[in-house]
């Protein structure tokens, strides 16, 4: 669509990330009113013509998840009835990921419902990433774009581990990703298998690899209580880690997450700017990089429909510019 004009909108989740993404286009935040009415209504109105445009909705569904989604339900269906000539949902955290499957009778699968809501809302293409299942990409009948956030974070862990760590999976979910990071950093590779006692609290019984005497960095795409990465963590360390590094892209943490992390025995937390750091407490193991660059390319190639195939890989070149 290189002869049609870009528009760029934020909703109220993440505006910080969203201007980043606009500045590293070198262009602006479009026009949109998001109100509350006194019952607790949200309101969307466009303050600028986006007819005929090629428009881009960016909305991570975090923190509060249900009035951020449904925020962006509005934001797209009142985009649909403005006439552009494309609809991209940016999420740069899909929320409800992990309710992928029915674990359990009578459960619901919420993911696929997000999904159906998205396409009906008005979305005709979504951008994403580090989903929770990556199946989650076949619940679309529209086409996906699954970014992965690796070569942003995996620059700086090259800086402070070298090429000599070891690369943990805190749990069997995660081994996929701590084997592309350890290609990545040329380390080896450790798996922690955990036992979840309850939806806040987990055990971690088993490890499987060799960490006595070095540095381990821990992968996972989200975490919440970081209840598996500090059980992990305290694993690890009984195993004789000597330093303990947890690199996870959506850190929807808590006020008692973030002491909890302070607390626990992992020196240092790397995520990203995908969902905003909002808990009150102690950030001092907490270090953010912003994946807005690398948002912001995926932009850019798919509004002038060039391939976003090399942003896709989870091994990407942590050296190309656009990070």
């Amino acid at each position: 669509m290189k002869n049609t004009n870009i528009k760029l909108f934020s909703g109220t989740a993440n505006p910080e990330l969203s201007a980043r993404i606009a500045t590293s286009l070198g262009g602006r935040l479009g026009s949109v009113q998001v109100r509350r009415f006194p019952d607790g209504e949200t309101f969307v109105q466009y303050t600028e013509n986006i007819r005929g445009a090629d428009v881009f909705i960016i909305q991570p569904t975090c923190h509060q998840p249900n009035e951020m989604l449904m925020e962006l339900l509005i934001m797209l269906d009142a985009a649909k009835r403005a006439s552009p000539e494309r609809i991209t949902a940016v999420l740069p955290y899909f929320g409800y990921a992990r309710q992928d499957r029915k674990s359990e009778s009578r459960a619901p699968i919420t993911a696929k419902l997000v999904a159906n809501l998205l396409v009906t809302a008005g979305a005709q293409r979504v951008v994403t990433m580090d989903l929770h299942a990556h199946q989650i990409q076949g619940f679309f009948d529209i086409p996906l774009d699954h970014l992965y956030a690796s070569p942003v974070l995996v620059r700086y862990l090259r800086e402070i581990v070298g090429n000599e760590a070891v690369v943990v999976s805190p749990d069997t979910g995660s081994v996929k990703m701590a084997h592309a990071y350890g290609d990545l950093l040329g380390g080896d590779i450790a798996i922690v298998a955990k036992r979840r006692v309850n939806a806040n609290h987990v055990e971690s019984t088993h490890l499987v690899g060799d960490v006595d005497g070095r540095d381990c960095v821990m992968v996972d795409d989200l975490t919440t209580t970081a209840g598996t990465l500090i059980k992990a963590a305290e694993r690890l360390s009984e195993a004789g880690a000597r330093r303990i590094f947890a690199a996870v892209t959506h850190c929807c943490l808590s006020e008692a997450g973030l002491a909890a992390v302070a607390a626990s025995p992992i020196t240092e937390l790397v995520t990203t700017d995908t969902v905003p750091l909002v808990a009150a407490g102690d950030t001092s193991k907490v270090r953010v990089f912003s994946v807005a660059r690398l948002l912001g390319e995926a932009i850019r190639r798919i509004h002038e429909g060039r391939s976003v195939s090399s942003l896709l890989r989870l091994d990407s070149n942590p050296e190309i510019n656009y990070i």
